[in-house]
């Protein structure tokens, strides 16, 4: 085994959990956990703790807004209030905002089924990111947020590395190409590896 690849099973092992796993999501290409994907997303497109993010997405399914219909029936204030049991302070008002917005957006124009939004892209990495900015509040680093997290249900979006993930790996000595990164694990693997890689670089 080459030392890449016993880089990258270390790496799976000891911080290999992603991001939406610490969310309480367990990914599947359906349309509630995807949006529960978009919904951790926008709550990362922010200038805060990803442990804070992460908590505030879990206060926001506990409060039973884990759809795009249910976000868009709640209450402004129910969603500001889940946002402050986690400390998601600062930019909860606004974030209550953003949410409800983008419940109704994809409701609207994807029948509040990301998978419609994948549908329009046609296999396009480019128009997927492009597609997912539309959104109230998520840029391009929350596209990259959500591909890379995807990834494990939407095969066509790998290879997905964002800059902090290939950022470590140059740190570690891990190649910083997509290709050559993403054949170190099995395909399904991937997000975990992308997610392991980024928390190197946040620590």
């Amino acid at each position: 085994m080459s030392e890449a690849v016993e880089t990258a099973a270390r790496l799976l092992r000891e911080r290999g959990q992603t991001y939406a796993r610490e969310a309480g999501i367990t990914l599947r290409d359906k349309p509630a956990p995807l949006y529960q994907l978009l919904v951790l997303t926008l709550l990362c497109s922010t200038r805060i703790h990803a442990d804070i993010a992460t908590a505030a997405a879990r206060e926001l399914f506990r409060a039973g807004l884990r759809t795009p219909r249910a976000m868009a029936d709640s209450g402004w204030q129910d969603r500001v209030d889940a946002l402050g049991r986690a400390h998601y302070v600062r930019y909860d008002e606004s974030t209550a905002t953003a949410l409800g917005r983008g419940a109704e957006l994809l409701l609207d124009r994807w029948r509040g089924d990301l998978r419609r939004l994948r549908g329009e892209a046609d296999g396009d990495r480019a128009a997927v990111h492009r597609l997912l900015q539309e959104f109230p509040r998520i840029g391009p680093v929350g596209a990259d947020v959500f591909c890379r997290e995807v990834q494990g249900v939407w095969p066509e979006l790998r290879p997905s590395f964002d800059r902090r993930a290939r950022d470590a790996a140059a740190s570690l000595g891990l190649p910083t190409d997509g290709d050559a990164l993403g054949a170190l694990v099995p395909g399904p693997e991937l997000p975990a590896l992308a997610a392991a890689l980024v928390r190197v670089e946040l620590s």
